[in-house]
């Protein structure tokens, strides 16, 4: 089987098309997968303590998935600049912070804690994905996070 993201998916709704698939993206791994949904079949993409996507706004990964941002009130991560500037030979950061209104996500609960405590067993944003992955959460529930 490829490694590629649309291969395992493609495959994965082969084998039992009901499935519900999302992407649970954490800090540097929301870039990651903000580059993987064009085309993607995905219910959700659950970015959490996000640097940036790379895109401006929502509707730059091009998907029908539900777009979701976290944020706990004491991640750092809130205080890395969120731009994107484009020099002759790179590319540096990672645009749009994606937990402000303008970006376009859907806002979940994330907690107080820090950047490595989204997954921690029993936080609020823990069970907050988990709702989101349960296809029971409600939208733009309030977060308590800090914007940049």
């Amino acid at each position: 089987m490829s490694s590629h993201p649309h291969d395992f998916i493609g495959e994965s709704r082969r084998l039992k098309p009901a499935v519900r698939t999302f992407l649970v993206c954490h800090s540097y791994g929301s870039v990651v997968c903000a580059r993987a949904p064009h085309g993607l079949r995905v219910a959700d993409i659950v970015l959490c303590e996000s640097p940036g996507t790379g895109y401006g706004n929502a509707a730059g990964l091009h998907t029908p998935a539900t777009v979701r941002a976290g944020r706990g009130s004491d991640d750092w991560i809130a205080d890395v600049p969120h731009m994107k500037r484009q020099p002759p030979f790179a590319d540096i950061g990672f645009a749009t912070d994606p937990v402000p209104p303008e970006f376009g996500a859907e806002i979940f609960a994330a907690g107080d804690g820090g950047h490595s405590d989204y997954l921690k067993p029993g936080s609020p944003p823990l069970k907050n994905i988990a709702r989101i992955v349960a296809g029971t959460a409600k939208s733009a529930e309030p977060s308590g996070e800090r914007h940049a």
